[in-house]
């Protein structure tokens, strides 16, 4: 049998990485750490299978470019502007603050200056997985504080990529500095940046709305992995920069293409599993040996990062005018450190900053400043009740201006339709005409280019795909609309809009009788079948054909839907609708009278003309100018000529009305009324 390692290598590896996974959500614990420990368990500093250590890395790179491209395509200067009053001093402090101490520390420990400068970047930075997953979990994500924090990690990304660009420059420090080689590094990376975004902007969304013009999702999805592969590589070998600063830039500039959206969604796959991949190649670097043996160095990294990145964005916190709280939410958001640590880590071994132990040691306090970041969390709000005991701490702490900033506002009160076929089109021009806002979800390019056109919002993508679907605002939207046949995608899609906004009301489409009840079950607020709501439509004109009262038949029809156009008449509300609507029928009568000029009713209140008195029929509304309609007019309502009125009630009180009308005429009943009935 022919040797497969490669894929022996990849199965073993995600196999034991979803095991530890598990556990670790079991236990309450973000799964990277589960993914580390999987890697140790198949390390070579364990028994049992030992992975290929150089064919699991070489993978890892692959998770390491998805990873920084993700980062880019959801890159924004506009974000970022919004909280530049704490992300930028804050980040750019305490990056400076924990590295002095992590290289004093190194120092203690014999370490060289360079490594002791790699030790402190490294712990400086967060993961981005585990802030945003404790600021969800926490809901404490689309706050001003939670704002706040991503933005600051956002900067920390930007400055993770700048130090990557100039470690080559700190490997080849001999006694001085070396200038030349830092300015050519920095001339290649500028030029390599300048390449991609003045001529890449232009060409690279121009290629992926080509192709997205073929409808092939598998070209698009080919093309994607080209443009994200191909730039890493190319930034690489022609530029001598990282692979991740080519991804970097790849995101950033794909981030204005209107396709960004679905872009993110099908790199979505490719960037978890292997990001996966890249956890474990870092676990399996890991020797628990040397860790167990250098305990004490362990844990006094760990209460570095946790405990010392704390008290430095505290402390930051009170030279800036921030509020206590987004001072207390970073700093418990901040105290671990992860992916992009990593990252540098492995860069520092590559260029010969550090060796395997010493990159063990930054392994171990990640992973033990993972475990307790949630901890830090629940810390908040007894950490600030604490602080505010002592006054003049927490006034000094908490001292913002009067208008704090706020998250970026996002579309509300919008209506979303999901698919711009017919029925989306005729849905589009009724919002516009009645001024609602609406969003379009499609995954045809040339309907998102129209509607472009016409400056209607969209966004382009197959929402059945929820990363799509997280973008289009549902938290704050009024409805949303599947008008697609395709009763698979529709399931997803309310099963995924209702667990955004529990609340929304949908409106979904359906093709089959099952697939009524099942987006019923799903959450669909109303199911609509075409075919069947075509039979019901024949039923309502029919029953107005024999003169049934209009708001009965509705009432009927709409009882009819909501039991899932059940053919039966079986349910007890329907029952109760039909005997009404039977009933309504057979004492009711509806006479509208359009009064001309000579009527003696013109320049007459309602109250005045004493109609009902006098006949026991009710004025119940008048159509004036064909425009205006005055549903159960008041009193003091004044009849002008040519107004129609609604006039309601049984048989004998209907004639009554008509001959006290008549006699009212100056003229015949011919030349002075117009009866519709």
């Amino acid at each position: 049998m022919h040797e497969i390692t490669l894929l022996i290598n990849i199965v073993v590896a995600l196999v034991v990485a979803f095991i530890g996974g598990v556990i670790a959500r079991r236990i309450g614990l973000p799964t990277i750490v589960g993914y580390l420990l999987a890697g140790i368990a198949i390390g070579p500093f364990t028994p049992g299978f030992i992975g290929d250590t150089d064919t699991i890395t070489q993978l890892a790179e692959l998770g390491v470019i998805f990873l920084m491209f993700g980062v880019g395509l959801h890159f924004s200067l506009n974000d970022l502007w919004k909280v530049r009053s704490v992300a930028i001093p804050g980040a750019l402090g305490q990056m400076l603050m924990t590295t002095v101490l992590a290289y004093w520390l190194s120092q203690l420990w014999g370490w060289p200056p360079a490594s002791g400068i790699v030790l402190g970047l490294a712990i400086s930075i967060a993961s981005t997985v585990v802030l945003l997953r404790g600021l969800i979990d926490n809901g404490l994500l689309n706050t001003p504080h939670g704002q706040a924090a991503v933005g600051w990690l956002v900067l920390e990304d930007i400055a993770t990529v700048l130090i990557l660009v100039l470690m080559p420059t700190l490997a080849n420090i001999s006694g001085q500095f070396d200038w030349g080689g830092l300015a050519f590094t920095l001339f290649k990376a500028s030029a390599f940046i300048l390449l991609i975004w003045f001529v890449g902007r232009r060409v690279i969304p121009w290629i992926l709305l080509r192709i997205a013009h073929t409808r092939s999702r598998e070209l698009f999805i080919l093309a994607i992995l080209a443009i994200t592969l191909g730039t890493a590589l190319g930034a690489s070998e022609w530029f001598g920069v990282s692979f991740a600063l080519g991804a970097f830039i790849a995101g950033v500039v794909v981030s204005d293409s209107p396709l960004s959206h679905q872009v993110g969604a099908d790199v979505f796959p490719f960037r978890e599993a292997f990001t996966v991949l890249f956890f474990v190649s870092i676990g399996m670097l890991v020797n628990p040996i040397y860790l167990f043996n250098n305990i004490g160095y362990v844990l006094i990294l760990t209460l570095l990062i946790v405990v010392g990145k704390y008290i430095c964005t505290l402390l930051l916190g009170m030279i800036f005018p921030w509020q206590g709280r987004t001072a207390l939410v970073v700093a418990s958001g901040l105290s671990q450190i992860g992916e992009f640590s990593f990252i540098l880590g492995q860069a520092g071994i590559a260029l010969g900053l550090l060796d395997r132990d010493q990159y063990s040691l930054i392994l171990a306090g990640a992973l033990l400043s993972i475990t307790v970041n949630p901890v830090m969390f629940r810390l908040i709000n007894p950490i600030e009740k604490w602080l505010k005991t002592f006054p003049a701490l927490w006034k000094l702490l908490d001292r913002h201006n009067p208008s704090p900033f706020e998250p970026e506002e996002t579309m509300k009160d919008h209506v979303v339709i999901i698919g711009y076929g017919r029925v989306g089109h005729h849905i589009i021009n009724l919002l516009k005409e009645m001024n609602v806002p609406s969003l379009v979800i499609d995954s045809d390019a040339e309907r998102i280019e129209e509607l472009s056109r016409l400056e209607v919002p969209t966004l382009y993508g197959d929402a059945s795909n929820s990363e799509v679907l997280t973008h289009a605002g549902l938290e704050h939207a009024r409805a949303l609309v599947l008008t697609g046949p395709d009763e698979d995608a529709n399931g997803l899609m309310v099963a995924a809009a209702k667990q955004i906004n529990p609340a929304l009301p949908i409106v979904a489409r359906a093709t089959t009788e099952e697939g009524i009840t099942h987006l019923a079950n799903l959450g669909a607020g109303d199911v609509i079948h075409p075919e069947l709501e075509g039979g019901l439509e024949i039923v309502r004109h029919t029953l107005m054909k024999l003169g049934y009262p209009l708001q009965e038949i509705i009432r009927y029809t709409d009882a009819v839907r909501h039991d899932h156009y059940d053919a039966q008449i079986n349910s007890e509300e329907e029952h109760r609708l039909l005997h009404e609507l039977i009933h309504a029928s057979q004492h009711l009568e509806v006479t509208w009278v359009r009064l001309v000029s000579e009527n003696e009713l013109v320049g007459q209140t309602l109250a005045e003309a004493n109609i009902r008195a006098r006949t026991g029929a009710s004025v119940v509304a008048i159509v004036r100018d064909g425009k205006e309609v005055m549903a159960n007019p008041k009193s003091q309502t004044v009849f002008e000529a040519n107004d129609r009125i609604g006039l309601i009630g049984d048989a004998e009180q209907i004639g009554a009305a008509e001959k006290l009308l008549t006699e009212l005429a100056h003229e015949s009943k011919e030349e002075g009324l117009e009866w519709e009935t």
